[in-house]
């Protein structure tokens, strides 16, 4: 399936590479490059890209273009999927996954490729299963194998999990302490016009668990509303048929973190947008113009916005804009044209408030358009689709789990259009 793996840095450069069938020459590259040379954003560079005898199916994530080369006709979404899951990997195991990290771990980086993939197909995924296969670095072990010349880390046994029917978890499993963590968490995509309503508004979610249980208990979670979830995926844990016909989430879990399930909400649902702008943008001829924002809260349920961040790109006929805030920091970035604002938290009483002057290039026109304003929002103890855990019940092992449910909804795309 996957021939080959390059990782490609923002300035172009290709820092690492894995093959696993022939090896593919490093200019097929030149391909991606080209594509990239017309993106705007490094987003918007097209997650597959043809060749004459390969196809080219990327991702970006923490700086870093991820290109699988395949030759066959393979399904994308897999290989992205999969691509996505190498990245999460690296962040479990040295917590970041960036150019830097990976340089610095290059011996792990590969043996656990080598384990990921098997003659180019997925094989162990599953990180409990990794972490017993390879163990994550430590201090120690980078001096024992500095030392030695050797990597110790590779372990000489099969892990326990690949020999049963549930390959994701590892048997013998102890706790002193038993406890279940899940967190509901809801990004939201939305476009909001000029006058405050809403042309699209979607729901990306996702619910994360930490389990921390002996033996191997079997879970049922139920929701009290779960006809809102649309578009679902699922771990390979969770047993499909018991949610297509009861829409309960019963599964045999992994030791330790992993992603249970993701769900879109689409927007032939009603989505609450949980904050609003009032902004008053123009231009003037040959003076310059004014710049007046308020944020405030809606539909929130009492609860609290956090982490308020605000980021208006300004047209690159702007010298400068000199604003003052209520509340917060801000900066303009006289290069990119990029004004910042870092409100913090919400107070519903005193509306954080941003207005000054913008000023232009002289003898230039005004600019035609105004910007789009970028909102980034943390709410915290708050669905805001309004999904319910209901209850999770244990079976199969005696003693008495600490259950936790933690709900966040935050900002994914938002955009205001001014």
């Amino acid at each position: 399936m996957i021939h080959s793996l390059f990782v490609i840095n923002n300035t172009g450069d290709v820092f690492m590479e894995k093959h696993w069938k022939s090896v593919v020459n490093k200019s097929i590259c030149d391909y991606f490059f080209e594509a990239q040379s017309k993106a705007s954003n490094p987003e918007d560079v097209p997650p597959v890209i043809s060749t004459p005898h390969h196809y080219l199916i990327n991702i970006y994530r923490g700086s870093l273009f991820f290109v699988a080369v395949v030759t066959t006709e393979v399904s994308p979404l897999f290989v992205v999927e999969f691509l996505h899951r190498i990245c999460e990997t690296f962040e479990d195991y040295f917590s970041e996954c960036t150019e830097s990290t990976l340089k610095e771990n290059y011996v792990i980086v590969y043996e656990l490729l080598d384990e990921m993939l098997d003659n180019g197909f997925p094989l162990a995924v599953e990180s409990n299963v990794l972490k017993e296969l390879i163990r994550p670095p430590n201090f120690l072990r980078t001096i024992t194998d500095t030392v030695t010349g050797k990597s110790s880390g590779v372990s000489a046994t099969l892990p326990t999990g690949q020999l049963s029917n549930i390959p994701w978890r590892r048997t013998g499993v102890k706790y002193t302490n038993n406890e279940a963590y899940f967190d509901v968490i809801e990004e939201i995509d939305a476009i909001i016009d000029k006058s405050g309503s809403t042309v699209i508004a979607e729901i990306q979610g996702y619910i994360d668990c930490l389990i921390k249980l002996s033996g191997m208990p079997d879970l049922t979670l139920s929701f009290v509303n779960p006809r809102l979830l649309d578009d679902v995926s699922f771990h390979p844990c969770v047993r499909f048929k018991r949610w297509e016909s009861e829409k309960i989430l019963s599964f045999v879990p992994p030791d330790g973190h992993f992603r249970m399930m993701s769900y879109h909400i689409g927007s032939n649902n009603t989505v609450a947008i949980p904050i609003y702008l009032r902004h008053n943008i123009y231009y003037k001829e040959g003076s310059g113009g004014r710049f007046d924002v308020t944020v405030g809260p809606k539909q929130t349920s009492g609860k609290t916005i956090e982490n308020v961040v605000l980021e208006v790109p300004f047209p690159k006929t702007v010298l400068n804009v000199t604003l003052t805030a209520t509340q917060g920091k801000n900066s303009f970035d006289p290069v990119s044209k990029l004004m910042t604002w870092d409100v913090g938290k919400i107070d519903p009483g005193k509306l954080p408030n941003i207005k000054g002057n913008i000023t232009l290039q002289t003898g230039v026109p005004i600019p035609e358009a105004n910007p789009i304003i970028t909102v980034m929002f943390t709410i915290n103890t708050f669905a805001v689709s309004g999904l319910k855990v209901n209850r999770l019940d244990m079976y199969g092992e005696k003693y008495k789990p600490f259950k936790g449910v933690k709900y966040i909804t935050r900002a994914g795309k938002f955009q205001v259009r001014t």
